[in-house]
Formats: C-alpha cells, structure tokens, sequence
C-alpha cells in the first residue's frame, strides 16, 4: 500500500482513537521509560502523531517544545483541535526532511506502516535526526526476520511491516547509537518496542 492510502485508511477510522473505549494510557509507562534517558529536554518530534494527543500532553508536561508529523490529514485536524498552540505537519514520513534535530523522537504504532524497503532508510534518518544524548523510541513487530502483510483488524485494509529484531538492532549499530532498553510488552503478542540513544556527553562521577 502507498502512504497516501494508509493516510486515507486513517481517514475513516478516527473514531477508534476518539472513543471512550481507547486506553490513553497505551504506551505511557514506556516513554516514561525513554524520557529517563534523555540528556536534555528540549525538542521532541511525534511521528505518526494521531490524533489523542496523549504522547503530547506527556512530553509538554516533560518540559519540551514539541511537534508533530502524519500521514491522515483528518488525524492531523483532529490533533490541531485538541493542541492548538502546537505545529503539525502532515507530511509522509519517508520523503520529509526534518526541519530541525530533536532531544526526543517517538515513533509509537506508526513506522510498521512504512513499506518494507523504505524501513532502514526511515530509522536512519530519524537516529541521525538526534541531538547528542537524544533518544528514539519507537515500536515494531518483534519478529525474527522481516516481514510484511496486510489486514483488515480494524476495519479497512492497512500495511504493516518490520525488519525484525536482527534488522533493527542492525540498523541502530551502523547509526552509530545504542539500544538502551528492548522489551516485548504485550508477550505472547509480537509487539516489541526499542529504546534508542545517540551517544552524547558523558556522565560525569565523583
């Protein structure tokens, strides 16, 4: 599938993010996690933003001037609705340039829709996207190998892919960064989430 119609997949199923029934706490605890890690708390960029806003709200209270990049136009109006003052982009991932580098990068449920080849490429560049110290956390497919498929789980046909646990622990190597955390916090479900730092100054000691 193209990145245009995962946008308009997205389109048509806003409702399940916007219901009552959605677990705003969904992936809290985890960049609770990765925000322990950051050096600085200045920039953040959330992609695949959606349109809950709860990733945001998080980082705000962190202390960090935040932005935000997706693929659905409507999850993006949807978003500027609910945080008004912030800077949205709706932009497919893969072809935008970021505009600046960040202390804080969250790509949470969102890159396994980018297609299969284009998946190192994308982790490269938001890594590279980093500030000294700054940290990526991002969720995947804990496969063994990569892999790609299409379902209709919440409705209309939606991509996903994954490099694998290999691929992305290869892909964090060659960006010259370092996996700080690796959990599979859904087990036995294949849902797996990385937590990635750029190196960055050392920590001093007594």
């Amino acid at each position: 599938m193209s990145p245009k119609e995962i946008g308009q997949a997205y389109n048509g199923i806003t409702h399940l993010w916007q219901s009552d029934k959605f677990n705003r706490t969904n992936g809290i605890a985890q960049h609770e996690r990765a925000i322990a890690f950051t050096q600085q708390q200045r920039t953040a960029l959330d992609v695949g933003c959606g349109c809950t806003g709860r990733f945001i709200d998080l980082l705000l209270e962190k202390g960090f001037a935040i932005e935000g990049v997706d693929i659905s136009d409507e999850m993006i109006r949807l978003a500027r609705q609910r945080h008004p003052q912030i800077r949205f982009h709706h932009q497919d991932i893969c072809q935008w340039v970021l505009p600046q580098s960040y202390d804080f990068i969250t790509a949470w449920d969102s890159i396994w829709h980018v297609p299969l080849e284009q998946q190192e490429a994308l982790l490269s560049k938001l890594f590279n996207g980093l500030n000294p110290g700054g940290v990526c956390i991002f969720s995947c497919g804990g496969t063994n190998t990569p892999d790609e498929h299409t379902d209709r789980f919440m409705g209309p046909e939606v991509y996903y892919s994954t490099l694998g646990i290999p691929g992305f622990l290869k892909v964090i190597d060659a960006s010259g960064c370092i996996c700080r955390h690796l959990e599979f916090d859904q087990h036995p479900e294949l849902h797996a989430y990385f937590i990635v730092q750029k190196p960055g100054k050392a920590a001093c000691t007594p």
